[in-house]
């Protein structure tokens, strides 16, 4: 018999694509704050593999979570960040760990990793508690005033406070200044690498418009208040010399990596890595608690079972007093995965494949650009049936034993998912944003009932490089009070 000749494959050019305007494209119809919701409208229209024009450039869209877990898998060495992201985090300042690539990204990742593995963090929760205290007081204390806390602003500077301390050895209390510059800067940097990331001319290297100046002033003021932190460092490793064989932070780490000889090291990779730690971590477990309180607040029954794990695993205290508390708190880590797989934080991301290859079936050369809906199982009913109800209880096994041998089933779903992306370059602060979550969940479910003052319908997402609630009337009560 004649041997089948296998399937001729696909370009890129040969994809669907929306209909689009010459030389433009499709530029015009996409909005950067609904970036992501455009390409899963999209994706919902042309299927799991599909192409956008941008300026003459056919992007490639994938919607597959098996395609998308083989390409993240190959990073570094078959695929990096989408050269636009690469750009506009290293012209804003964000030039670490997060836009690194190749031996760059393998010799700052293990720097990185040093400060956030489990036993740093464990030894960092004396501070995570001291500030988790100050933000239930400073709850407790608007509600004895007649006053509604403003949720979500204060969960990103308690964040911003915790990922300060952890890196910087400082105790910036951002929680207590209701207008803390710092905290205006880094959501302002989000902002503008969410809208350049999308833009399909660079407009801003030649002319500025009052938002590209305030962004360099902003960088500016970011790199020079790093810098204070930096010139503290080096004072305390002077006066200490011990500190060199044992870091007390993170910055002091990169600054002992930095001046060993050979090391590779600049003064640009240490400022670099020291924004990338500011603005990285301040948005992740901040924006997820965000989401979080949005479902529980909207689900009673939910909350009402969160609140039982928090009584019983924390007793009489207020909070977390010891750090193996956290791990008892098998229900409210499963509201945060599901609160994660309908509300990511990350619901796309834009590479770069660096090597010829294939992707399903499509021919895709190196160079070309293509983007990945990082949530693309997660609302499909044949991967999570009943997809958009929110439903903490799929990521328990029905007893405690099988909960600790973690299930295969269990195994599967989360692979399907990826907030906190997959394959080597896995977010380095997962661990960290678990625990931190945890921590704040369990106290205010412990301290106050939640309820929400509008339409659930009405908060829409907003895309500006993380995926963040265009606004979070969840309303506060103490805990028992009429």
């Amino acid at each position: 018999m004649a041997a089948t000749a296998p399937p001729a494959l696909r370009r890129i050019d040969d994809l669907p694509c929306p209909p689009g305007l010459p030389l433009l494209g499709n530029a015009r119809q996409i909005t950067p704050s609904r970036f992501h919701a455009t390409l899963e409208g999209w994706a919902r229209q042309y299927g799991p593999l599909y192409r956008f024009r941008m300026l003459g450039e056919s992007v490639m869209v994938i919607n597959d979570h098996r395609l998308l877990g083989e390409l993240l898998r190959d990073r570094p060495e078959g695929l990096a960040r989408s050269r636009t992201l690469r750009l506009t985090a290293d012209e804003l300042g964000a030039n670490g760990v997060f836009s690194a690539e190749g031996e760059r990204w393998r010799n700052q990742r293990k720097l990185v990793m040093r400060a956030l593995t489990p036993e740093a963090v464990r030894h960092f929760f004396p501070t995570m508690e001291r500030m988790t205290g100050r933000l239930l007081q400073r709850w407790q204390e608007a509600l004895d005033a007649g006053r509604q806390p403003l949720v979500a602003r204060d969960l990103k500077a308690w964040a911003m406070d915790i990922v300060m301390a952890l890196s910087f050895g400082a105790d910036s209390n951002v929680l207590q200044s209701d207008d803390d510059p710092l905290q205006r800067d880094v959501e302002l940097m989000f902002t503008m690498i969410g809208r350049r990331m999308v833009l399909p001319v660079r407009y801003w290297n030649w002319l500025k418009l009052p938002i590209d100046r305030e962004a360099d002033r902003m960088v500016g003021r970011i790199t020079e208040r790093v810098q204070g932190f930096i010139a503290q460092s080096r004072s305390r490793l002077a006066a200490n010399p011990a500190l060199r064989e044992r870091p007390s932070n993170m910055l002091e780490a990169m600054v002992v990596a930095r001046d060993e000889a050979g090391s590779g090291f600049t003064d640009e990779d240490v400022i670099g890595n020291a924004i990338t730690l500011v603005f990285a971590g301040e948005d992740t477990a901040a924006t997820t608690l965000g989401w979080l309180l949005y479902f529980l607040s909207t689900h009673p029954d939910a909350t009402a079972q969160a609140r039982a794990e928090a009584d019983a695993v924390l007793g009489s205290a207020p909070m977390a007093e010891r750090f193996d508390r956290l791990g008892g708190l098998n229900y409210i880590e499963a509201a945060a995965m599901e609160a994660m797989r309908i509300k990511p934080v990350a619901p796309l991301a834009g590479f770069e494949v660096l090597r010829d290859r294939v992707i399903g079936d499509v021919s895709v050369p190196a160079g070309s650009r293509v983007f990945g809906l990082m949530r693309s199982a997660g609302l499909d009913d044949a991967h999570f049936p009943d997809a958009q109800r929110f439903d903490p209880q799929r990521w328990l096994a029905s007893s405690p034993a099988e909960h600790t041998s973690r299930p295969e089933g269990l195994e599967s779903q989360g692979r399907k998912i990826f907030p906190f992306g997959a394959g080597p370059r896995l977010c380095p602060g997962r661990y960290l944003a678990l625990c931190e979550i945890r921590m704040a969940t369990s106290m205010i479910v412990k301290n106050f009932e939640l309820s929400f003052e509008d339409d659930p319908s009405s908060v829409e997402e907003i895309f500006a490089l993380t995926m963040n609630p265009s606004h979070l009337p969840v309303r506060l009560a103490r805990r028992g009070a009429a």
